[in-house]
């Protein structure tokens, strides 16, 4: 039972954690990003298995990640309040050529991150040229350009 409750509260404080931290995070992992990544990894995971190595442990801390993921998924199905707080809801962060800063802030995204998606997606180097940028549930930013008859 000391590991279900162990692995449990850790996944609780990783979910809320991840939550705080914003979806663009994830979305554009840097390298440094990724080795923090892997150090939390190995510290959840000493937190949770603690001193017991066996295969036992092992299995009851995975088992009862599954099962919270299950869990979680089974109640965002069932709960848009649920799974707009833990996956959120797309935002308008571009509307007609103007950034929305305040929406913008709150994710923290900045001008170089639509401007890189805007090229990537579209070839399109001015903020003027986007109709639309979203910033999706994913973290990945989408572009709707300017209709070019303009």
């Amino acid at each position: 039972m000391n590991t279900f409750l162990r692995v449990a509260v850790i996944y609780l404080i990783l979910m809320i954690l991840f939550r705080i931290m914003g979806k663009r995070s994830l979305a554009s992992i840097t390298t440094f990003d990724f080795v923090v990544l892997l150090i939390i990894s190995e510290t959840t995971q000493q937190a949770m298995i603690g001193n017991d190595f066996s295969v036992t442990n092992a299995l009851i801390a995975i088992l009862t990640l599954l099962v919270l993921d299950l869990g979680l998924s089974f109640l965002k199905a069932k709960s848009p309040l649920i799974d707009r707080w833990m996956d959120s809801v797309p935002v308008i962060i571009v509307e007609d050529g103007k950034t929305l800063d305040d929406r913008m802030g709150r994710a923290r995204v900045d001008r170089d991150d639509i401007l890189m998606a805007a090229r990537m997606s579209h070839g399109l180097e001015r903020i003027d040229q986007i109709k639309f940028a979203v910033l999706e549930r994913s973290g990945e930013i989408s572009i709707i350009p300017e209709d070019e008859e303009k």
